[in-house]
């Protein structure tokens, strides 16, 4: 008898050997661009709301730049941090999100460094897309000048099609900012503009419910 049940056993273990937990279903990696002053710790809440959605920790990447030196060299830091990314990750393109100056340089690697075949969707938060006066306290900076409204930066990125390529391009504003002045500085033509009933600058960036969004249309 307890040979029998050995049998039984052993043959039981043999079919549930061949199967497997199932493999994780993979998603385009993710690149995320602080903002003025920032860093990856920003990103904290994020990554724990795309986690909790089905992200591996292997798929969400921050990158960190230099606050005050050049957006235009941040840029195309940006284009050599995704490049990398995605030969680690074997994906042809990768979703980017970003938060204040970020904005700037995300939208500078699309734009000027013909980055957008690269990038499937772009979700910009609370981005100073076509500058903020509120730049005017740091223009001692390089990146501060050139997030003022009227820099030759800005008008640069603001000339012709603000959102080039097939990239889904996505932003998320709110009056109540209080850093990105004109608060709709962060709209883009061609994008999907979202307008947050009211948000700080910082808020944002552990807003559960606007991040779940950004999740959400990374997916689309």
């Amino acid at each position: 008898m307890l040979r029998k049940i050995g049998v039984v056993m052993a043959a039981l273990a043999a079919v549930l050997a061949g199967f497997s937990a199932p493999a994780h279903a993979a998603k385009t990696p993710v690149v995320f661009v602080h903002g003025y002053t920032g860093s990856a710790s920003n990103w904290t809440t994020a990554m724990s709301v795309f986690r909790s959605g089905g992200y591996a920790s292997s798929e969400l990447f921050a990158y960190e730049y230099n606050s005050y030196g050049n957006n235009i060299t941040n840029a195309q830091g940006l284009a050599t941090f995704v490049d990398n990314v995605r030969s680690r990750t074997g994906a042809s393109q990768v979703d980017i999100v970003n938060h204040s100056m970020g904005g700037l340089v995300s939208l500078w690697y699309l734009k000027q460094l013909g980055g957008h075949p690269k990038v499937r969707h772009l979700a910009s938060i609370a981005g100073a897309n076509h500058g903020t006066t509120f730049a005017g306290a740091c223009l001692i900076y390089t990146t501060c000048q050139q997030m003022y409204p009227g820099s030759s930066f800005i008008n640069t990125l603001s000339s012709g099609d603000e959102t080039p390529g097939s990239t889904k391009y996505g932003t998320w504003y709110s009056a109540c900012d209080g850093i990105i002045i004109p608060y709709t500085s962060t709209r883009l033509t061609g994008a999907t503009n979202n307008n947050v009933l009211c948000q700080t600058h910082l808020g944002f960036l552990t807003d559960t419910s606007v991040l779940t969004q950004i999740r959400t249309f990374l997916g689309t």
